[in-house]
Formats: C-alpha cells, structure tokens, sequence
C-alpha cells in the first residue's frame, strides 16, 4: 500500500461508528500497527475535499456513511458501474495517483447476509425508507430476481404509503426490509408504521439497524413467526468487501 497508511469513515453524527472499531481492531489483529483508522464527521459534505487536500498522499481508503453517499459522488474521479446504477457509494479507494473511485459494497454486504434466509415463496418485498441505503438494496434485491415496492410518507413512482399497507399486500409481499433509521438506539420503542398484525411465519424481516441487536421492528415480528435478521453481518460483509477493494490495488 505504499506510504498510505490511513482510512476512514466519511460521516455525520459518527462518534459511535462501526467502522472504526471493526477496523481497528481487525489492524490489531493481523499486526498491522502502522495503519489507522479515523473518522471524518463533517457538517457538510462542501468540507470533503479540504479533509484531502494537505493528506492525500496518506489515505488509501473511505467509508461513506449518512448523510453522504449521495452527494459524495461529485468529488470522486471514478465511479465503479454498480454504484452508478445504484445512485449512492459507500467505499472510496485512492490510487497511488490520488484518483479517487467510488464503490458500493452495501449491495454485496446484503445480498450475501439475507440469501440463506430466502425461500421459495419469498418473491415480493417492501423496502421501508427511501434513502440512500434503499437504492443499494433494491439493486441487491433486483440481482437476487425479487420485486419490490418502497414504502414511504410521501407518494411517488413504485411507491405504497405507510398508510395504505394493509392485510392483502403483507400477504404478497413476504420479505419486508427496514432502511429507515426507526428503532436505532436510543429510540429502540420506536418501529416503522406497519400493521405488524398481518406479519406470519411466511415473513422474513431484515432490518440494516444492528444496535439494538433487535429492534421493535424485527421483535414484532418473531412475535408473530417470522423469520427475522439484522444489519451486523451485512456491516461486516461489506466491511471486508471495502477492505479487499483497498488491498486490490496496492499495485497502481
């Protein structure tokens, strides 16, 4: 990797990331003492490329969490297909020529965590929340060949309002998918505004929070039979996704 020895996590409110700690420790244990890793919580993503300007030649790779995946896109060289298609990035990986090229490990993080979960009948699903991490996993689910509809406040194109769910769609719509940041810690009575009453054992629900370990969200629905998972080994997945990007092009 060169004299780069840094990584981080681009974000806002990240005091508590997974991120760093997943990282750190992963250095620790493969011995790689002279690597760290930090994180970059910014107000506003205009910040960015001022963060680079006087480090470049010391950072080899970023994370992009909330509220930049999105916006981030404009300060990158490159943008890998996948994450073009996807709309948000959530790796970054600087050359030895200080490019910077954009990637989604999100998509390959939640296809490989909820794929043994899946059953035959699971072929429709509603994608709670409508941000960022949304697009990455109707692009996972769109590869994985299921339809799915977002559920929203707010009306538009392939969208069910919260307020219309009602018994006939949970029946068709069997896997149900929470990328909204209901239920997150501290606010772990809250969950997404679905009638959990139509939730059976024919249900599997995935849910991108992974503190609390279980949410309202994924205990209403164990409650009731379904199948239930949430975000911490799609995290790690794509953690270690990111990592291999990095390491792929220490040759450049």
């Amino acid at each position: 990797m060169n004299n780069r020895t840094k990584f981080g996590l681009l974000g806002k409110d990240i005091s508590y990331s997974f991120s760093r700690k997943y990282f750190s420790e992963k250095f620790e244990k493969l011995g790689l003492d002279n690597l760290k890793y930090l994180n970059f919580d910014i107000p506003e993503i205009e910040e960015f490329p001022f963060l680079l300007y006087h480090k470049e030649h010391e950072y080899k790779g970023i994370n992009v969490t909330i509220p930049y995946k999105q916006s981030v896109m404009r300060y990158l060289d490159e943008i890998d297909e996948d994450a073009k298609e996807i709309g948000a990035v959530n790796t970054i990986n600087i050359t030895n020529e200080n490019k910077l090229i954009g990637y989604n490990t999100d998509v390959y993080g939640f296809q490989n965590s909820i794929k043994p979960l899946l059953k035959e009948h699971h072929k429709k699903a509603l994608i709670l929340g409508t941000g960022g991490a949304s697009k990455a996993i109707a692009f996972g689910l769109k590869k994985l060949g299921i339809e799915y509809k977002f559920v929203s406040r707010r009306l538009s194109d392939n969208v069910f309002l919260y307020s219309a769910l009602n018994e006939q769609i949970l029946e068709e719509y069997t896997v149900i998918i929470n990328c909204s940041p209901v239920g997150t810690y501290p606010n772990i009575e809250d969950a997404p505004n679905i009638p959990f009453e139509f939730i059976s054992d024919k249900h599997l629900l995935f849910d991108l929070i992974y503190n609390p370990s279980e949410t309202k969200f994924l205990r209403l629905g164990k409650n009731n039979g379904a199948t239930i998972k949430n975000g911490l080994e799609m995290l790690e997945l794509q953690a270690e996704k990111s990592w291999e990007i990095w390491n792929a092009n220490k040759k450049e």
